[in-house]
């Protein structure tokens, strides 16, 4: 039997008259790949949003393992364990990718980035750095610096320094987009990589990126669940296909 980690009820937020979500009560199960998705405008990012506390709610609560996490700031929830990918990997261009992790792994022991401190005394934190780094498929390019690394390596470091924090639940907003195809077959595979021991929510746009990858799968349309089901199940719903081929206006 598995326990509910994440849930919303009623989840909404207005922006003046607009309603980007609309009652959204969302349940993500614990050691699960839970895809959101849905057409541009469906309100995925407002909702992603409001989980990570970027956005407060209008109206509705969000509780994470069973506590109510409505209304608190974005680095208490991570520091519960809720963690986003882009919220802490503070990836910097001019340092190498062994370098960003360390950064990452110095902030997860609860202290300063220390800037202060020698390049020795940093060096505690290198076979862990490198670790992580392997684990991403970035072992090669630990000496190289971010701004020469592809799209699609630096999407991976951002995740590796994710990772720094041992987040029990990682939230992953459009972990593809952008990318070329074999890009995108390298991500969906170091996301099945990384799984094990944690749950994962990820924002995506595309149905066969979560092909395969997802246990659950919740689709948006105009800030309301349209459907929710396997990827079997979602796929062959009339109404997510009206939505996907743009016959339902998102």
């Amino acid at each position: 039997m598995t326990d509910t980690i994440l849930e919303t009820d009623g989840l909404t937020r207005e922006f003046g008259g607009f309603v980007a979500v609309d009652g959204v009560s969302l349940r993500v199960e614990a050691g699960t790949i839970h895809a959101l998705i849905g057409p541009n405008g469906a309100g995925k990012t407002t909702c992603f949003n409001l989980l990570t506390a970027f956005l407060p709610p209008s109206r509705g609560k969000i509780k994470f393992k069973g506590r109510d996490i409505t209304g608190m700031k974005p680095a208490m929830v991570a520091r519960l364990g809720l963690v986003r990918s882009f919220q802490i990997s503070a990836v910097f261009p001019h340092l190498t990718a062994l370098e960003n992790v360390r950064l990452a792994l110095q902030r997860s022991r609860g202290a300063s980035y220390d800037f202060w401190r020698s390049e020795s005394s940093l060096k505690v934190f290198d076979e862990r750095a490198r670790e992580l780094l392997s684990d991403v498929g970035l072992s090669g390019f630990a000496q190289t610096v971010v701004a020469d690394l592809p799209y699609g390596l630096k999407r991976a470091l951002e995740i590796a320094t994710t990772l720094a924090l041992d987040p029990e639940m990682l939230l992953l907003d459009e972990p593809t987009a952008g990318m070329a195809h074999g890009d995108v077959d390298r991500i969906v595979e170091l996301i099945k990589r990384i799984r094990k021991g944690r749950t994962i929510l990820m924002v995506e746009h595309n149905l066969s990126v979560v092909e395969g990858l997802c246990d659950t799968i919740t689709v948006l349309t105009r800030g309301k669940v349209l459907a929710e089901g396997t990827y079997d199940t979602v796929s062959k719903n009339p109404e997510v296909i009206a939505a996907y081929l743009g016959t339902v206006d998102a």
